[in-house]
């Protein structure tokens, strides 16, 4: 069971995947040490961290390969954007002053559920394609076992269906997608139960555009055994977290956010 059948694939930490891995986790502890307050978010529980890495354009990050086992399930872009930095730390989500008690439920006990690229705009939040992205690849940076990205597996099939169903003959950014992501979304939820993707270091996971996905709370994890080649759960002057870089190349081409 791979990419196609449940929207997502997992892969263990190659020696390549570990040293870039240890490279990001270096950048992390001076990127959050000098971010401004408004970086973060839910109690500051969480760092966004969007474009926060400072990779190449190749992907490499200080003179580190950006290579793994995912290579052969992607068609690599031209060029790598920046990458996000997210990190979470223990207490994530705590409620922001401005976020509604159901935004916060919704967050809590269905993990945030999203698809990338489909953006709020305006008071009403309509949501509209404003970023079609290929795929999703995240590279854990440590060994936490908490607060886990959370995947419906299969997922992608209801929603990408739905999708094609609501743009079909369409410019995909000019759709008001927000009923039929809504609809979809809770036709998923009532019918997939959702997965956590625990990764050690250097380990990946690759997520179709259209698979729904999240993050957990945080809990009480124990932590995985020390390694010596491994990144530790503790960021140096940061503390405890977990903390992922993730690369979201756009397609040249909206449309074909649409295929499978």
């Amino acid at each position: 069971m791979g990419l196609a059948a449940q929207g997502f694939c997992a892969f263990a930490p190659t020696q390549q995947s570990r040293a870039w891995a240890q490279a990001a986790y270096t950048r992390a502890a001076v990127i959050l040490r000098d971010a401004p307050k408004e970086a973060f978010r839910h109690g500051s529980t969480w760092f966004v961290g969007v474009d926060a890495l400072p990779n190449a354009p190749d992907g490499s990050l200080d003179g580190v390969a950006l290579a793994g086992p995912w290579q052969a399930h992607i068609a690599a872009p031209a060029q790598w954007h920046r990458a996000q930095l997210s990190v979470v730390f223990p207490g994530y989500p705590q409620k922001d002053a401005s976020e509604s008690e159901a935004a916060h439920r919704f967050r809590t006990l269905r993990f945030g559920a999203h698809i990338d690229g489909l953006l709020p705009e305006g008071p009403q939040k309509r949501r509209f394609l404003r970023e079609p992205h290929g795929f999703i690849l995240g590279i854990a940076l440590d060994h936490s076992q908490n607060a886990p990205l959370m995947v419906w597996p299969g997922s992608h099939l209801v929603m990408g269906a739905a999708f094609r169903a609501a743009m079909r003959g369409a410019t995909p950014s000019e759709v008001d997608i927000t009923e039929a992501y809504g609809a979809a979304r809770r036709q998923v939820f009532d019918t997939i139960t959702p997965r956590p993707v625990h990764l050690p270091a250097g380990g990946a996971v690759l997520l179709h555009r259209h698979c729904l996905h999240g993050i957990a709370p945080w809990g009480d994890a124990p932590a995985a055994p020390e390694d010596a080649e491994l990144p530790g759960s503790d960021l140096p002057g940061v503390g405890p977290c977990r903390a992922m870089a993730y690369f979201r190349p756009q397609l040249a081409e909206p449309r074909a956010w649409l295929g499978v």
